[in-house]
């Protein structure tokens, strides 16, 4: 059992690192060095943990001294830094220092567990985040501005009137040519907008349903439309969308006690703000 144990790559680099160490704490002199630097061994393991998963393989002695030895300079130089207040007035020093203090505080602000009746005053107080986006479909007879110009609008009105007293028209005989679909079947209003641009979609909310009406102006020109169908949005039930509802709960709770905190530290501070001066030497 002792030999297995004896053989085993794991404890020849546990025994390396703490002798390697245990001689760095000796060489380095710490009864003459009041500010103690202390590599601990879970550091040492941390290290060669990571050169393992870089390199695929285990550091050697020399490699592995190799990362104390600049752990220690690096912290010498850091302390040695800040000793001086550089750090100060460095403003990517400063910014990543504030989303660490606020990664902590994030962490540490764990909402607590939510119980139905609070989901549900939750959801009737923000009811525009998780409704869902009304559907349309329509009909539609595009109008090319490069074709038609300044004639534009006359001709608009004259198509549209056409539609509207002849319920024979063909309107895909009385429009332009495109690619875009004569006529398009229930849809939300985000993927009109994808299809479309414009405030095409906007437009068509709007518009009187079973009725030829325009011109709505897309990113490809002038449509004259009939809506056929509109299912407006709708807010859900919580049963429905309780994991959505939950995850955005905890968001706005964990960001209300981070304000909290953040509050409670700025009680701390006596903050005062000078008014800046502008050129000559008024404020």
């Amino acid at each position: 059992m002792l030999k297995r144990l004896l053989r085993e790559p794991l404890v020849h680099f546990l025994a390396l690192a703490l002798l390697i160490f245990a001689v760095h704490g000796l060489l380095r002199g710490d009864a003459d060095h009041p500010d103690k630097i202390v590599v601990s061994a879970s550091k040492i393991e941390q290290m060669a943990t990571v050169f393992t998963k870089t390199w695929q393989r285990s550091p050697t002695a020399d490699e592995l001294k190799g990362m104390i030895d600049d752990y220690v300079k690096e912290e010498v130089l850091v302390r040695q830094a800040l000793e001086l207040g550089l750090d100060r007035d460095d403003t990517v020093v400063r910014r990543r220092l504030r989303q660490k203090i606020e990664f902590l505080n994030a962490a540490d602000a764990v909402p607590v567990a939510v119980t139905d009746p609070e989901l549900e005053a939750y959801l009737a107080a923000n009811p525009a985040a998780f409704a869902t986006d009304a559907t349309l479909a329509f009909e539609q007879l595009f109008l090319n501005p490069a074709r038609h110009g300044d004639m534009m609008a006359k001709d608009a009105a004259a198509l549209l009137a056409e539609l509207r007293s002849n319920d024979m028209a063909d309107p895909a005989s009385l429009g332009d040519v495109s690619l875009l679909p004569a006529a398009v079947q229930l849809t939300s209003k985000a993927a009109i907008d994808q299809m479309f641009g414009g405030a095409l979609a906007d437009g068509l909310e709007k518009a009187p349903l079973g009725q030829w009406t325009g011109p709505l102006a897309s990113s490809f020109g002038l449509h004259l439309v009939r809506v056929t169908e509109h299912r407006p949005g709708r807010v859900p039930q919580l049963a429905d969308i309780r994991d959505e509802v939950v995850r955005e709960w905890e968001n706005a709770r964990r960001s209300e006690l981070e304000q909290q905190r953040f509050g409670e530290l700025l009680a701390r501070y006596e903050v005062s703000v000078e008014a800046p001066t502008v050129a000559g030497g008024k404020p």
